[in-house]
C-alpha cells in the first residue's frame, strides 16, 4: 500500500500529466478524434461499400474496435514518451530523481497520465463511433480489461522509449518506423483469415494483433485468435514492460551523463 507521503507524490504527477495534455486539448484531443472519424467516412463507409461484410459483420462495425485501439494505443504511447523526455531535456527529471519518491511511484505517475489521455481519446472515438453504427459490447468485462492494458502497455512502452532518447528526433523514430507499421499490421482493416499462411504468421509474431483481436471479440464477439492465450500474452507483455521500465528506471539508463 502507499503510504501517505507516497501516494501524495503519485496524485501530483498523475495530475500534472493530465493537465500538460488538457490544457492543450486542441492539439492533444481534437485532432486524433478528427484523424480516426476520416478513417470511419473513408474505409468504412465509402470503401466499406465496395467490400462488403468481413467475419460476418458489415465492415464498418468490423473496423471501429481496431480504429478505437489504435486511437489508445498511438496517444497512450505519445504522451509519456514527450513528457518524460521533456524532463529529461529540461532536467527537471532530476529533482524527481533526488526526491524521497521511489522509482516506482515516478514510473506509476507517468504510465497513468498516459493511460488517462490514451482511454480519453480512446472515448472520444467510442462516442463518434455511435454515429455509424449501433455499437453493443458482447463482454464488457473483457473489453474494459483488454483497454486498460492496452493503454498501459504502451504507456511503458512510451517510457522506455524517452529514456533511451538522446533528441526530439529520437522520440518520434519508433512511432513512424515500428509502432505505425504495426498497427496497420494488426488487423484493424482486415481479418488474418484472408492472408496467405506466410503473412499470417507474420501477424501472429505481432502484438497489437493479438490487443485488437481481443479488444474485437469484447465489441463484437468474434476474433481470430483464442481470447484466452491473446489475453496471457497481453498480461505477459504488461509484467515484462512494467519490470524492463523499473530496472531502467533505477540504473538511470539515460538520464545520467
Amino acid at each position: 500500500m502507499f503510504s501517505n507521503h507516497k501516494y501524495i507524490a503519485f496524485e501530483t504527477i498523475v495530475i500534472k500529466e493530465v493537465r500538460r495534455f488538457t490544457r492543450i486539448w486542441l492539439q492533444t484531443l481534437v485532432p486524433p478524434a478528427i484523424t480516426i472519424s476520416l478513417y470511419f467516412v473513408i474505409f468504412g463507409n465509402l470503401v466499406g461499400r465496395r467490400i462488403g461484410d468481413m467475419g460476418g459483420f458489415d465492415y464498418m462495425e468490423f473496423i471501429i474496435p481496431g480504429l478505437i485501439m489504435m486511437a489508445v494505443i498511438q496517444n497512450s504511447y505519445s504522451n509519456v514518451v514527450s513528457s518524460f523526455f521533456s524532463h529529461k531535456f529540461q532536467r527537471s527529471v532530476e529533482e524527481l530523481l533526488v526526491s524521497p519518491v521511489p522509482n516506482f511511484i515516478i514510473l506509476s505517475g507517468f504510465v497513468v497520465g498516459g493511460m488517462v489521455r490514451g482511454l480519453l481519446v480512446g472515448g472520444i472515438v467510442t462516442a463518434m463511433s455511435l454515429f455509424f453504427i449501433d455499437l453493443e459490447i458482447q463482454h464488457p468485462l473483457l473489453t474494459v480489461s483488454v483497454v486498460l492494458l492496452t493503454a498501459l502497455v504502451f504507456s511503458l512502452a512510451g517510457f522506455i522509449n524517452a529514456l533511451f532518447a538522446n533528441s526530439f528526433d529520437d522520440i518520434s523514430i519508433i512511432p513512424t518506423f515500428v509502432l505505425t507499421p504495426l498497427i496497420y499490421l494488426g488487423g484493424v482493416f482486415y481479418s488474418s483469415a484472408l492472408l496467405p499462411d506466410f503473412w499470417r504468421g507474420i501477424s501472429a509474431a505481432n502484438p497489437i494483433f493479438y490487443m485488437v483481436n481481443t479488444f474485437r471479440y469484447g465489441l463484437l464477439g468474434v476474433s481470430d485468435v483464442p481470447v484466452g492465450v491473446a489475453f496471457m500474452i497481453l498480461t505477459g507483455f504488461t509484467i515484462a514492460l512494467f519490470i524492463a521500465c523499473l530496472v531502467l528506471l533505477n540504473r538511470g539508463t539515460g538520464l545520467r551523463a
